[in-house]
């Protein structure tokens, strides 16, 4: 046993058996349709157990016992966050915590999805992996203790922080931006923050690319830690908005706000519960060296989702 790790489960079905917790958000509805190639998808709701009992969730996974973990559970109400500290610990520090104990006892690799929030945004340049973290808020603060408890286990793991997540589902900047230009000709939006919009599709899609290279490698124990992964390129929310407000039209929105009506305005203007970074820009340079991949720009799902939500006629 390398590492002092038990041997990787095979389902029943002959593939790998995978459990996939936060099947409802954005990310775990991508993850069950990129996960289902690789074996036994199981994606347990809140009818199975809930994710705050301890015992229920050692329960299920001493039973089941998979081959692999993929936590997209999360307390992602940032500014909630803020009056709300115990709820956001216990889904981003406690949950990972037990799960990543799990894995440890079962011999299962858990991969695990975090935050740029985790940084204050202060660096001028792309967060690496070994930049000191210190987050401004408390979504930020329960992020990386999730962190730090999954790092500290001893479990073989695989933690993905990204960034300014969106899909077609559930409440993001493109839909909200979207929802906007269907009842306002003008909006603020802050334009001295930057980051990379990451869609859920290419977390997905990179999951069931780094599966395959842990259960294959001859030294397995030496891909486990801490990856950066978000899509190539930055941009302001202003210039985010704008960009989805001018795609919209060249594919046939009829909205009242044009790219015109998007105002600029600083954060200072645009006041907040939960302070953000800065500068949310993540540098993915370890994650593609290491698992030979090449991320695509911030703009090429961005494009995809459009072109479906204009199909769909923007469907809200």
């Amino acid at each position: 046993m390398p590492g002092g790790h038990a041997s990787i489960v095979l389902g029943k079905a002959g593939g790998l058996k995978i459990v996939i917790l936060g099947k409802n958000g954005q990310v775990g509805t991508e993850l069950l349709k990129s996960l289902a190639c690789l074996g036994r998808v199981l994606a347990p709701g809140r009818t199975e157990f809930d994710l705050g009992d301890a015992g229920a969730l050692q329960a299920y996974f001493l039973a089941h016992r998979p081959a692999i973990i993929v936590n997209a559970a999360a307390y992602t109400e940032v500014d909630q966050a803020q009056s709300r500290p115990r709820a956001a610990m216990l889904l981003n520090a406690a949950l990972p915590s037990r799960l990543a104990r799990l894995a440890r006892q079962t011999g299962a690799w858990l991969i695990h999805f975090s935050s740029d929030y985790v940084y204050d945004g202060a660096k001028t340049s792309p967060y690496k992996e070994d930049d000191p973290p210190n987050p401004l808020n408390i979504y930020g603060y329960s992020k990386l203790a999730g962190d730090r408890a999954i790092m500290r286990s001893g479990s073989r793991h695989i933690i993905l922080r990204t960034s300014w997540v969106y899909s077609g589902r559930r409440r993001n900047f493109v839909r909200s931006i979207l929802g906007l230009a269907r009842k306002r000709s003008s909006v603020q939006v802050v334009s001295d923050q930057k980051g990379a919009p990451t869609s859920a599709a290419l977390l997905a899609q990179v999951t069931s690319q780094i599966i395959p290279a842990l259960v294959r490698s001859p030294h397995p124990d030496n891909l486990s830690g801490l990856y950066h992964l978000s899509a190539r390129g930055h941009i302001s929310w202003y210039g985010y908005a704008r960009y989805i407000i001018n795609q919209a039209g060249r594919l046939g929105g009829c909205f009242p706000l044009t790219a015109a009506g998007i105002i600029p305005c600083g954060s200072g203007q645009y006041p907040s519960p939960a302070p953000r970074p800065a500068n949310s820009c993540l540098d993915s340079g370890k994650l593609e060296n290491t698992f030979n991949l090449s991320l695509p720009a911030w703009n090429y799902h961005l494009d995809i989702l459009l072109q479906e939500l204009a199909e769909q006629d923007w469907a809200g």
